[in-house]
């Protein structure tokens, strides 16, 4: 086999892997969260606690350890559980980690094809932009990510009459990356620097619906 059919080979499996890779951690049931038990089983301490709370009145710590549950943010959070009671927002958060570095490598390796179920129209577009930005001009970035050093939960919205729920995350993580020309060559950055990237997203899903993907919305810094 000629090296072109081979590296056409390994892009579609690398590709094959992020659909995989994100459909684990954007596409379970009702979004970021693990998948509910069946047969009766009982959830654990964390789903007990909280049905009692709900029962009771009492504070939602699922809630409350993330934001101020009497906040805009933490009414709508209160919100979608009431749409779907199977929605955990810590759960959301372990799913957001690994969605994040998910997206975010698709995007530095240029390959968001195969994420575009994943995001909206307007944040494909824009990806898809500086993409095609870097081919024009012949680079490609060749990076590295390291882990999430931190994540917080910064906002949350619901609309009552779409259902739509709308949560905001910081992201601090570290990377290694640097600029290649055509030849490989670098010709920006250093691959042993550990860099701070710094994003804020928000993941948008209508509560309750049938598509359990959460979509990135929008982007910032």
């Amino acid at each position: 086999m000629n090296s072109a059919f081979i590296q056409l080979l390994v892009l579609g499996g690398i590709a094959l892997f992020l659909v995989i890779r994100l459909k684990n951690v954007l596409g379970t049931r009702t979004g970021f969260e693990k998948p509910p038990v069946s047969d009766g089983a009982e959830t654990g301490p964390t789903t007990k606690r909280r049905d009692f709370e709900v029962i009771e009145g009492g504070i939602d710590h699922d809630i409350a350890d993330h934001i101020d549950i009497n906040s805009t943010g933490g009414k709508a959070l209160a919100s979608m559980k009431s749409i779907e009671h199977d929605f955990g927002v810590t759960d959301f958060l372990n799913g957001a980690r690994g969605a994040y570095e998910m997206i975010l490598m698709a995007f530095q390796n240029g390959e968001i094809a195969p994420i575009k179920q994943f995001l909206s129209d307007d944040v494909y577009t824009s990806f898809l932009d500086v993409i095609e930005t870097r081919s024009a001009n012949a680079v490609h970035i060749d990076a590295t990510f390291i882990g999430v050093r931190e994540l917080k939960l910064t906002a949350a919205e619901f609309d009552n009459k779409t259902k739509e729920g709308e949560i905001t995350i910081k992201f601090v993580a570290e990377m290694t990356s640097v600029v290649r020309d055509r030849a490989g060559e670098i010709v920006e950055g250093n691959p042993t620097e550990i860099k701070r990237q710094k994003d804020i997203w928000t993941f948008a899903r209508v509560m309750g619906s049938d598509n359990p993907n959460w979509k990135l919305v929008a982007t910032g810094g």
